[in-house]
């Protein structure tokens, strides 16, 4: 079965995701994906069905939070630099708690990537994450 995954990735781990695609890129193949400015742009050059989003700090992680927050992504791979204050810092925290409030399988490094992906849940099985019911906080007076 076909998945949707984002692919994001710091600026110092640009190279460690795109070298994370290209030795996964049979794996990968067949997939759609969407990702971020230059991250998008590198990973273009490796795998085909990417549609390339905003760069994170212009809005980017908005676009794919908006996107889990529609269901509209299955996975998200996010290789970010825990070393590095970011100048959009507020967005990825934003994107990564969507990712966690909607239950969308998340790697934050290469080892969590390859776990994900060699899953049997991975591989040509549908797979749909059970989603907290918010109706009690949806219904509440403000």
């Amino acid at each position: 079965m076909k998945k949707t995954i984002a692919l994001v990735a710091h600026d110092n781990r640009k190279k460690d995701l795109l070298d994370w695609v290209k030795h996964n890129k049979e794996k990968l193949a067949g997939h759609d994906f969407y990702a971020t400015g230059t991250t998008g742009k590198m990973i273009a050059e490796v795998l085909e069905n990417i549609t390339r989003l905003k760069s994170g700090p212009l809005g980017g992680d908005q676009q794919l939070g908006a996107m889990i927050a529609e269901g509209k992504i299955d996975y998200l791979i996010f290789f970010w630099d825990p070393m590095t204050n970011q100048p959009h810092d507020v967005d990825v925290k934003a994107l990564l708690r969507l990712s966690v409030l909607y239950n969308v399988p998340t790697a934050s490094n290469r080892s969590t990537a390859d776990f994900l992906i060699t899953s049997s849940l991975f591989a040509n099985k549908e797979y749909k994450p059970q989603v907290k019911d918010y109706s009690v906080y949806l219904a509440r007076d403000l």
